[in-house]
């Protein structure tokens, strides 16, 4: 293909090969990319048509493939699959199939990691921005642990194709490609040797590489199979196995369950996560994020805590530590199985109470008359709640719940997030409810792709106001998920 007198290649005439309805496939255009967006892709414009283009950097000139196209769309969606005027940014991307049309798991392969966490940095900036619509937006400088973003990652779940072979998914498709390796999966995922062996009947796959103890692979059926119609392979000795399907998990070889450990007011502890259970699937996460929240909160002795969306009890232990035995920590967490695995690790903590239900269900029976967090407290204590934790799935809390948590009147709340655009709608409600951003940090959690993740702090922008009568909410039932697992804690159904 021939230059123009710019230098620059001229951009492709259009395919007129067969399409979808409304879709146009492997027509390549040129394209002047622009900033970074929210979602692993970068914003281009063709004919004054939005293009949200992958695997390009900001500054480039790119021939890139559309994958979505429709005619009557607002944007159209496509791959970068050569860089005409690459960025100095650019690099070789490790794996060999972290590119166009492959796999979709890792989004910023082509760009060396001090890249990756300024872009995070920017989609960040961009949200509170954007949506938040701060007067003021923090400067947010992305924080990372150290080494080369590889092989970080201790819970892979890897889709089994027809075949039985385990993979994983192109970007926006069912389709899986499977694969030998995952180069940014912990060691384990590899050497269990899961990715050579034969799932027959199996929909997915999930290898678990705990902190402390041996690993755990859980096998899910197909739908309509239960588990015991699985034909598993052998793994290495040592090797937990189970299987899970809509009546829960079961035993085939030794543990269901995998022991995390961080450190908690100076040592070690212990916490249980059955099955797939959510846990920070990097290894240093759940230590940053703990110390992060115990920071922010800076709760005091004799306080009242409220751990939402608690898990296993992570936050839990750390705002015990941090309130004594003089004062109180509620966690509320919607799964069973992590209230049961909370309810274990925390046992030992008597200021600690563990409440299993969805978090606008419980905390307005917690703070009707009589409750532990009703506004009039007995013998004159101010009743609600001194320092509120939030930890809620990528869709964020939602406007219900920061309501009811305003309504508690704490001195201060830790907003963990792992969504920047469902972040800033929460502070957006937070604001117009009287509560300000005052503090944020952002963590690189997930190297390679466009996760990251954010603690928010926000408190009362004038006097703490007294506590209020908590609203109830009428709550929608659950959409059903195509193939995914049961229903229960939005943490269980949460990420990355």
């Amino acid at each position: 293909m021939g230059d123009d007198e710019s230098g620059r290649r001229p951009a492709p005439s259009r395919s007129s090969g067969p399409a979808g309805p409304g879709l146009v496939t492997d027509e390549l255009i040129q394209l002047e990319v622009g900033p970074v967006a929210h979602g692993g892709h970068c914003v281009a414009r063709y004919d004054g048509r939005v293009v949200f283009v992958r695997h390009a950097l900001p500054g480039e000139v790119v021939l890139a493939r559309l994958t979505e196209s429709a005619p009557d769309a607002k944007f159209w969606r496509a791959d970068a699959v050569e860089a005409i005027e690459p960025s100095p940014e650019r690099v070789q991307p490790p794996c060999p199939v972290a590119g166009p049309g492959l796999c979709g798991g890792c989004d910023w392969q082509h760009a060396d990691l001090t890249t990756q966490r300024r872009l995070k940095a920017d989609v960040v900036t961009e949200q509170l921005r954007r949506i938040a619509k701060l007067d003021q937006v923090p400067d947010v400088v992305v924080e990372g642990p150290d080494g080369d973003g590889l092989g970080w990652r201790t819970r892979v779940r890897f889709t089994v194709d027809t075949e039985g072979r385990p993979g994983l998914r192109k970007h926006r498709s069912h389709d899986v490609i499977a694969v030998k390796e995952c180069l940014i999966a912990a060691p384990a995922a590899s050497s269990l040797g899961v990715l050579d062996a034969r799932w027959p009947n199996a929909l997915a796959v999930e290898v678990i590489s705990p902190s402390v103890g041996d690993p755990l692979v859980v096998a899910e059926p197909v739908a309509g199979r239960t588990g015991d119609k699985l034909r598993l392979p052998r793994l290495p000795l040592g090797t937990n196995l189970a299987t899970r399907d809509d009546t829960g998990v079961h035993q085939v070889k030794g543990r269901t369950w995998v022991t995390e450990e961080v450190t908690v007011d100076g040592e070690p502890r212990p916490f249980r996560v059955t099955g797939t259970g959510f846990w920070q699937v990097h290894p240093a996460a759940a230590q940053t994020l703990l110390d992060a929240v115990l920071s922010a909160a800076g709760a005091q002795p004799g306080e009242r805590a409220l751990d939402l969306y608690g898990g296993v009890g992570l936050f839990a232990a750390g705002l015990a530590a941090q309130v004594g035995v003089t004062g109180s920590v509620i966690l509320v967490e919607g799964d069973a199985r992590a209230s049961s695995d909370a309810r274990r690790g925390l046992h030992d903590l008597d200021q600690v109470r563990v409440e299993n239900g969805s978090v606008p269900r419980v905390l307005p029976r917690l703070a009707a008359d009589g409750g532990p967090l009703a506004p009039a407290g007995p013998e004159g204590a101010r009743g609600g709640a001194d320092v509120v934790v939030l930890d809620p799935p990528r869709s964020g809390a939602g406007k219900d719940v920061i309501a009811q948590v305003v309504a508690l009147a704490p001195r201060v709340v830790v907003y963990v997030a792992c969504d920047p655009a469902a972040l800033a709608r929460d502070l957006a409600t937070a604001a117009a409810a009287g509560y300000r951003l005052t503090g944020l940090r952002a963590f690189d959690l997930f190297p390679m792709t466009h996760h990251v993740e954010c603690v928010a702090v926000l408190e009362p922008a004038g006097d703490r106001p007294a506590p209020a009568a908590v609203p109830a909410v009428a709550e929608r039932a659950p959409r059903p998920r195509a193939g995914g697992r049961p229903g229960g804690s939005a943490r269980g159904r949460r990420r990355n």
